[in-house]
């Protein structure tokens, strides 16, 4: 009934392994938004000196207005796009981070269900609504959790629609304001 050094040990090693697990998450996302800010700002960069170049050989103010026009839709797309990449590195990273903490929720629901058995069965005679009780109660908030679990899922996905919808438009609108 009593936990051995043995268990204190798996426990704990099992909690650094989800540590380092998180942690890796994080260092893998920081990588891959260093990555993209690194390649963002390269373009940018190499973008600035063509459009530079282009201004240095114009000779009216009708090409100047054509070439800032021309300028501002590719802009606006890549600013969508880096947006688009960010969210996506940041969507990964909280999926990969929820498994685990979900994971870890089930060890220890695994381990408190397996914790009650054992106090049950070495429970005084007339605890056993005592043990029910807990039994329930350990059930209703499992229950609770899937259905938070499941509500934040949901409510996500929503969001993740809306901004997709919301970006669409954005584009369409940029691309009606150039086309005027």
């Amino acid at each position: 009934m009593y936990a051995t050094p043995e268990q204190f040990a798996a426990a704990n090693k099992a909690s650094v392994d989800a540590l380092f697990t998180v942690a890796q998450a994080q260092f893998a996302a920081f990588e891959r938004l260093s990555a993209l800010n690194f390649n963002t700002t390269k373009a940018a960069f190499e973008n600035s000196v063509s459009q530079a170049k282009a201004l240095m050989s114009v000779k009216d103010a009708q090409e100047f207005a054509n070439l800032s026009a021309n300028a501002a839709q590719p802009a606006l797309e890549k600013a969508i796009a880096y947006s688009r990449n960010v969210y996506e590195v940041a969507s990964q990273t909280q999926a990969e981070v929820t498994k685990l903490a979900e994971t870890q929720a089930a060890v220890m629901n695994k381990s408190l269900v397996a914790l009650m058995d054992k106090l049950s069965a070495n429970a005084p005679a007339g605890s056993d609504v005592a043990v029910a009780a807990v039994k329930s109660a350990m059930a209703a908030t499992n229950s609770a959790y899937d259905s938070f679990t499941k509500a934040v899922k949901q409510a996500t996905d929503l969001a993740e629609a809306n901004v997709t919808a919301a970006t669409a438009n954005v584009v369409k609108q940029a691309g009606k304001k150039k086309a005027a």
